[in-house]
């Protein structure tokens, strides 16, 4: 047992506190620079510096985000007038994570699957982030839906390598967010991706009792059982991906979890708030686990088309940043509705 163990407990309830949800924001430099470059933002330190103290220092947002997960550049940056970001977050309420994987490199023999990467140092990079005041840590799995695939070859070595990672996190007192991400890039029924899910998480939760992960000292943080966005018959309704996900969720996940985080996965912002109300709308009195989001896009995207690298943009941009989170935080208890998607255009363009 770890000499952290209440603690972490303690800190994966709050991560998934009532109407509260995970703010991902841990976009490497590459990827981030990709999307600044969309907008005709500078790729530089500065502006992801400044990009990422707008979202940190955003008014009102641990009302409905508990914690933010950032990238290694993130939590050694601090604010334009020198306070750490770690700091601010502190002064904020804002539990502090990070993501400790290296990322999905590509597996041997197995063309187009991925394996995550980043074991080697991980208990010493634990001890570091733990030192800064980081509290939970997060480590990203790639399973990919195609023609002969997933193989096992890729669900158990994913399935062991987030074992480990979790084990060490608890080791040196972080709070494992454990995610295993089938991608909904192809075009794959939701009966193929549920059967995909099933295995995944299957694996991942033997591999988990293997490896003798507190159940209660983590949150998994899976991919909704969802349609392939290129699926030539259409998606499947809003419904039907609640009732399966959470179908899928009950037959494999253990009750003692705190707490599921859904990541958002590339689908719209509309439709990732209205998946998740559904679930707990619908379904939230048979879970046993808090039912609630991690996403990036999800809430960020608004604000980053807005802000575009404009310092005079920031107080806008904050506001719909806020103004995604509370949507999403409304989702996470059942209360969304399509109607506030309408508020928030009108709110938008008014300003």
């Amino acid at each position: 047992m770890s000499q952290y163990t209440q603690e972490l407990k303690a800190t994966a309830q709050s991560m998934v506190a009532p109407g509260k949800g995970i703010l991902a924001m841990d976009e490497s430099n590459g990827t981030c620079n990709k999307r600044f470059e969309a907008l005709g933002i500078p790729a530089t330190e500065d502006r992801r510096r400044a990009y990422r103290e707008l979202i940190l220092t955003t008014p009102n947002l641990s009302q409905y985000v508990s914690g933010a997960i950032l990238y290694d550049e993130t939590i050694r940056q601090s604010t334009a007038d020198g306070t750490p970001f770690t700091q601010a977050m502190k002064d904020r309420g804002i539990i502090i994570g990070i993501k400790v994987d290296t990322g999905a490199k590509d597996l041997t023999a197995c063309p187009d699957e991925k394996i995550t990467e980043g074991l080697d140092g991980l208990r010493d990079r634990i001890a570091e982030y733990y030192k800064m005041g980081a509290r939970f840590a997060k480590w990203r799995a790639v399973i990919t839906i195609g023609k002969d695939i997933p193989s096992a070859t890729c669900i158990e070595g994913n399935a062991h390598a987030l074992a480990r990672y979790a084990a060490l996190c608890q080791e040196g007192g972080l709070v494992p967010i454990v995610e295993p991400e089938v991608l909904i890039d192809h075009d794959h029924c939701i009966n193929s991706c549920y059967s995909t899910t099933d295995r995944t998480l299957q694996a991942v939760f033997a591999q988990l009792r293997l490896n003798k992960v507190d159940f209660e000292g983590m949150i998994l943080k899976p991919s909704m059982v969802i349609t392939g966005k290129n699926n030539p018959d259409g998606q499947a309704s809003v419904d039907e991906v609640a009732e399966m996900t959470i179908k899928c969720l009950r037959n494999n996940v253990p009750a003692t979890v705190p707490g599921i985080a859904f990541l958002s996965g590339g689908q719209s912002k509309e439709d990732s708030s209205a998946h998740l109300n559904a679930m707990n709308a619908k379904f939230g009195s048979q879970c046993p686990w808090s039912v609630t989001f991690s996403y990036a896009r999800a809430i960020q995207q608004p604000a980053l088309d807005y802000w575009k690298g404009d310092d005079a943009n920031v107080a806008e941009a904050q506001k719909r940043l806020l103004r995604r989170a509370e949507l999403n935080s409304a989702a996470s208890i059942g209360k969304y509705t399509a109607d506030m998607e309408k508020e928030a255009e009108l709110a938008g363009a008014a300003s």
